[in-house]
């Protein structure tokens, strides 16, 4: 099976895989019934100071990688994330919902990765 990303705002393509949103605000404008998710991991988001600090600025993308991989590093809740994907991914595809207008710069990509290195 697959790790997907999707922005929660477009039309899903992939309803039949298990659907994480991973932003830690809810997005503005989607009803929590219409977005389809199976699980909210708000835990696994950068800090609200990381977040602040990087404002989606693309200049500050590569600095962004290296702090909050290294929030996940220190994350209590990482390991049991990592272990929830990996078991989905064995049944069906695993879709990483977010928020971001920026389909290139943000935590979703970023998280990607850092599940592909850990799975």
């Amino acid at each position: 099976m697959e790790l997907k990303l999707e922005r929660i705002y477009q039309k899903p393509q992939d309803m039949s895989g298990y659907r994480i949103l991973v932003d830690r605000l809810w997005p503005r404008g989607i009803s929590k019934v219409n977005a389809k998710l199976d699980l909210w991991e708000k835990e696994i988001a950068p800090s609200k100071e990381l977040r602040s600090w990087f404002n989606h600025e693309p200049e500050k993308f590569p600095d962004f990688t290296d702090k909050y991989k290294a929030e996940l590093d220190a994350n209590e809740a990482t390991d049991k994330f990592v272990e929830l994907v990996t078991d989905q991914l064995k049944t069906q595809n695993v879709i990483l919902l977010f928020g971001a207008k920026d389909e290139t710069h943000n935590q979703a990509v970023v998280l990607k990765d850092y599940l592909n290195n850990r799975l």
